[in-house]
């Protein structure tokens, strides 16, 4: 299979929330996304093109809902494209290769860490273990999951 259709079986497998948000840009309802509150050590990726996006080192409470980073892994990974619904002013991050629409990105984040909030809805994502990120093909990720 090549990279098109590996992406076009991931996509009819995917939940009807996480089609709705990685194809329609829907937002998930905030506190309600499985990696809000998850802090394990390894890495996130676009669930639909495997694209590594963040990884647990960059990941922090803000206390939107929502999961949030610090940074992506490598900011060619997204596309950012101006945001104008609900009446807002928002920048949108979308991956790159998988064109995947994965939330938002804001200048409130962390002063030292850059002062950036990604703020990524949880069906966009899919979670590689650190003890699995070898095995996975994200092995050269591994030095990025180190503790804080």
């Amino acid at each position: 299979m090549d990279k098109k259709e590996t992406m076009a079986a991931r996509k009819a497998q995917l939940t009807k929330e996480a089609y709705n948000v990685t194809q329609h840009a829907a937002t998930e309802r905030p506190f309600s996304g499985k990696y809000d509150n998850f802090y394990e050590p390894g890495i996130y990726v676009d669930v639909v093109s495997g694209e590594p996006l963040f990884t647990s080192r960059d990941k922090y409470d803000s206390g939107c809902g929502w999961p949030a980073f610090t940074h992506p892994i490598d900011e060619e990974n997204m596309i950012e494209k101006h945001d104008h619904s609900f009446g807002m002013d928002r920048v949108e991050v979308v991956s790159r290769e998988g064109q995947s629409h994965l939330g938002h990105v804001f200048n409130d984040g962390p002063v030292a860490d850059g002062g950036l909030r990604y703020c990524i809805n949880s069906s966009a994502l899919k979670f590689i273990p650190k003890d699995e990120m070898l095995a996975a093909g994200y092995g050269d990720y591994l030095p990025m999951v180190t503790e804080k």
